[in-house]
């Protein structure tokens, strides 16, 4: 019994390499994922989701090789050699003469070669995003591909399946192509039937010569009509292209507007390890969002003792530090929303992120607000603590977690974990819909 191997390139199209770059980029995972790393370090959130030309040394992608040696023993003589003598070892030749890849000093010989420079796609940059990530296959697809469509209405088409029939159109379509058709036929008929009546009716009164010169034209006129009759009752009564059937296409589901709320903690237990995990979490949020509406807004709010609006880059990059009033943030957020957001415009996500350390006295008034003011305006709130220890602040907000549906809570200490939060995000979305 032959085995056989069925190869599947649908997905390849006219690119013939697609193989040897998949077995490159297998090959060279880490220094890839380290490429990607350091996109992600030096993006925005909104240009997460391009394309990146990743470079790799060249020293790292040197591989063994065989070649055939000159074999035997020869006794070689180099012209102008005025230093060595038969049995002298020969130092190896120092570093910089032209070997590398563009260190040293400027030399007139030796030859070097360039960084290896490839791009990455988009998908490709996303996938690899995502592996430290733990998120299921599935899922990866959704947030790197998909969009949202809905099926709908688009009038009626000549070819189709027999469920999407129409017979009501199908008949009138039918009705109108007979009547087309035999129109003409039938007025040429009526025509001659009068004709034949009239002849007739002439034949009653006149004598034998005229009505058998009439018998003859009657003959070839009953013969026309015989022939006309018989192509009207030949017009099909249901013909292939009367059917018609129902036409549905795919078209983007319409959305509305949303803004997403970044809130961070930066006092001084916030390292940057912990920033890093922090901006992970608001990264995926933002491409989650991205799936569902149109035009998404960004607002990033910082805070310590104070808490203050800033842009992207000092949200992530600022060296401000201090002591750690959360309530702070959230007073800015409630004014932000009241200003500039109403609820029955935008749809409003808030992301906050800390290590759970607040002020003890603080903490009970950050429920009240998220309860009174915050929570019954937004759409969904995750909270991310990216440390173990549970404080107050962790204890407060779990009593909002059980009373609230849009609210979540997670703790994040390694990348890995992120995924948990967003998992219960989509599972909400899916249940919403």
């Amino acid at each position: 019994m032959t085995r056989q191997h069925i190869i599947d390139r649908r997905l390849a199209g006219k690119n013939k390499s697609i193989g040897n770059r998949e077995r490159f980029l297998r090959r060279y995972r880490d220094k890839v994922r380290d490429a990607v790393q350091r996109a992600i370090n030096g993006r925005s959130i909104r240009d997460i989701e391009k394309g990146e030309d990743i470079a790799i040394p060249k020293r790292d992608l040197s591989e063994p090789v065989f070649s055939h040696g000159q074999g035997g023993i020869r006794d070689v003589v180099h012209p102008g050699n005025r230093e060595y003598v038969q049995g002298d070892r020969i130092e190896r030749p120092p570093g910089g003469g032209g070997q590398g890849s563009g260190s040293g000093e400027a030399s007139d010989s030796g030859e070097g070669e360039d960084d290896f420079v490839f791009s990455l796609s988009k998908e490709e940059f996303m996938q690899v995003f995502f592996e430290d990530l733990a998120l299921p296959n599935m899922v990866k697809t959704a947030l790197a591909e998909i969009p949202e469509w809905k099926s709908q209405r688009a009038g009626y088409s000549s070819d189709g399946t027999a469920s999407n029939l129409h017979v009501v159109r199908s008949m009138r379509g039918a009705l109108g192509r007979r009547i087309a058709l035999g129109a003409g036929l039938r007025r040429e008929l009526k025509e001659l039937e009068d004709k034949v009546a009239a002849l007739r009716t002439e034949d009653e009164a006149g004598d034998d010569a005229l009505v058998l010169e009439h018998a003859h034209e009657i003959e070839a006129l009953e013969a026309r009509i015989d022939h006309l009759r018989a192509r009207v009752r030949g017009i099909p009564f249901l013909d292939p292209i009367d059917l018609r059937y129902r036409s549905r296409v795919k078209v983007p589901v319409p959305t509305t507007k949303a803004v997403m709320f970044c809130v961070m903690d930066i006092s001084g237990s916030m390292d940057e390890q912990r920033k890093e995990l922090s901006k992970r979490f608001f990264i995926l949020l933002y491409l989650f969002l991205t799936r569902h509406y149109d035009k998404i807004e960004l607002v990033f709010i910082r805070h310590h003792t104070q808490a203050q609006e800033v842009t992207e880059d000092e949200f992530f990059h600022a060296t401000e530090t201090g002591g750690t009033v959360v309530s702070s943030a959230l007073v800015l957020l409630d004014e932000i929303i009241t200003a500039r957001y109403p609820t029955n415009e935008w749809n409003l996500y808030v992301a906050q992120a800390s290590d759970g350390d607040n002020w003890h006295h603080d903490s009970a008034r950050c429920r009240e607000i998220l309860e009174d003011k915050i929570l019954p305006l937004v759409r969904y709130f995750a909270y991310v603590q990216v440390a173990q220890t549970e404080q107050n602040l962790w204890d407060e907000y779990m009593g909002l977690s059980e009373s609230h549906k849009q609210f979540a809570m997670r703790k994040v200490l390694d990348a890995s974990q992120i995924y948990p939060v967003f998992r219960e995000l989509f599972k909400k979305e899916g249940a919403d819909s």
